[in-house]
């Protein structure tokens, strides 16, 4: 069993990872200040050692210094919370394996502790010279044989999906206008590239334009260019997006969220395809198809006063409306193996499926993120993942949890009789839920508070329905201490 020394002067972290390290099979010893470090290695040595920057009594560098007389080789990882490039290069140049930032997620720290120690047996073997070769820093090794799917989308089986198809293939030879609607995530995007890529204009540029990203005070310069010196910053001349996609297809993702006043100088470049830079006094003539996306109706936004009612009218020449996930429940699987696939192409991994609980979490999970949100949760589960299949361990808290926190699955625009558990391809086992509360090795009054820290944050998800802003509110913490606190519990503590 491979040894671990943890130097750090915050119990409650040494605790964690203590926990989390011997459960990943490795002996562990933990030590709070540096000197009783160095004192421990003086009679022992760790095969690795892991060690916060700011200690009590010493910094990182003197302990890597010291650590470095005593054994060269070991590999030594740094804990910082000034992730600022010329610490992490210091670091490095003095021997250091690697950094790691705080908050510190245990996924992250195992793939770089698992690398150091590859690393530091490969120097005492001898090397092919294709092993040799200097590697990206932070890639995964790559297995042979694993391709990426040839398809970057993919559409689904349903019958709402194969009536999408049959729109597309109807409307794509022309040059008609299109609205997509569908919530955030459900693959607006891969419809506007499927329409481009099956239309006359498939050799000339796809422009996608996320309309939600860009600033009031710049979005004229980004849609329509600029000429030199029209505002101040103008050094040069810029082509803007709609310039650049001149003879294929712009897609104007979240259309409702553009500037009012952009909407008016939109409406001539639909109407009359042309457009003038800022700053500029000649028109360019444009050919140019326009596909446009929204997660809201137009003709709302345009009786609320958001969206021009002309320039409505002027996209409204053919409308897409795409169904989230939850409502197509029996993709889910299909959309999370081609995700799957593609991850392992991107990590050198040969995971071959998921478990029947995670197939069943994901059936039953209303995926309110949509593709997008499923695509992370794999991802991330991916890189969790050692075994052969995914098991429901390397899912998300809110994933596992979400029917226990009284996450909401009900959806206004959804049918109120819909059972995703029915509409699944097969039945799978159900899943048996690990307890929430984490299992603790010792009855300390540390302990303790750690365990009722954890009550009050699974309480305040409880009466804030999961809306993290909420619960953070209800805590007096800001939302990004309440995010990294879930994940330390979920992970440290193997949820």
């Amino acid at each position: 069993m491979q040894k671990i020394l943890v130097i750090d002067d915050d119990r409650d972290m040494c605790m964690l990872l203590n926990r989390f390290l011997t459960r990943q099979h490795f002996e562990v010893t933990e030590m709070y200040n540096g000197k009783k470090a160095l004192e421990f290695m003086s009679q022992q040595k760790p095969d690795l050692v892991l060690c916060d920057f700011r200690l009590e009594d010493m910094d990182g560098k003197q302990v890597l210094t010291k650590t470095r007389e005593m054994y060269p080789g070991i590999p030594f990882i740094v804990i910082t919370g000034y992730s600022d490039v010329k610490l992490a290069v210091e670091i490095l140049k003095m021997g250091a394996y690697d950094y790691v930032t705080k908050p510190v997620f245990p996924d992250e720290i195992l793939i770089t502790i698992r690398k150091a120690l590859d690393a530091a047996s490969r120097n005492h073997v001898p090397q092919s010279s294709e092993e040799s070769k200097p590697s990206i820093p932070g890639a995964l090794p790559r297995r042979q044989g694993i391709e990426p799917p040839k398809e970057k989308y993919i559409f689904g089986n349903t019958p709402e999906m194969k009536n999408i198809l049959k729109q597309i293939e109807l409307v794509s030879p022309t040059n008609y206008s299109v609205i997509i609607y569908g919530e955030s995530g459900s693959g607006k995007e891969a419809i506007a590239s499927k329409i481009h890529e099956q239309s006359k204009r498939k050799d000339k540029p796809f422009i996608a334009i996320d309309c939600g990203a860009m600033s009031k005070e710049l979005a004229a310069s980004e849609l329509f260019g600029h000429e030199k010196g029209s505002f101040t910053g103008a050094l040069n001349q810029k082509v803007g997006s709609l310039e650049l996609a001149n003879g294929g297809t712009v897609f104007l993702d979240e259309i409702a969220n553009l500037p009012y006043d952009i909407q008016v100088s939109l409406l001539r470049v639909v109407q009359e395809r042309k457009i003038r830079r800022v700053g500029g006094n000649k028109d360019i003539e444009l050919d140019l198809r326009i596909i446009v996306a929204s997660n809201e109706k137009l003709w709302d936004a345009a009786r609320n006063g958001k969206f021009r009612e002309d320039l409505y009218h002027r996209f409204n020449e053919f409308s897409i409306n795409l169904p989230p996930l939850r409502e197509r429940a029996e993709d889910i699987l299909l959309y999370a193996r081609h995700f799957l696939a593609l991850t392992n192409a991107e990590l050198g991994k040969g995971i071959s499926d998921f478990s029947r609980e995670v197939q069943q979490v994901f059936i039953q999970y209303p995926w309110f993120g949509n593709l997008r949100e499923l695509k992370n949760v794999v991802k991330r589960a991916a890189l969790l993942t050692d075994g052969e299949f995914v098991e429901v361990q390397a899912l998300p808290f809110e994933i596992i949890y979400h029917d226990k926190l009284n996450f909401s699955t009900q959806v206004p625009d959804s049918p109120s009789n819909f059972n995703m558990y029915q509409a699944a391809p097969e039945a799978v086992a159900p899943v048996q839920a690990a307890p929430l509360k984490p299992v603790l090795n010792d009855l300390s009054l540390k302990s303790a508070s750690i365990d009722a820290e954890y009550e009050m944050i699974v309480e305040a998800l409880k009466q804030s329905n999961f809306n993290k802003t909420k619960a953070a509110r209800l805590l007096n913490i800001d939302r990004k201490t309440l995010y990294n606190k879930m994940k330390q519990y979920q992970q440290f503590n193997n949820l």
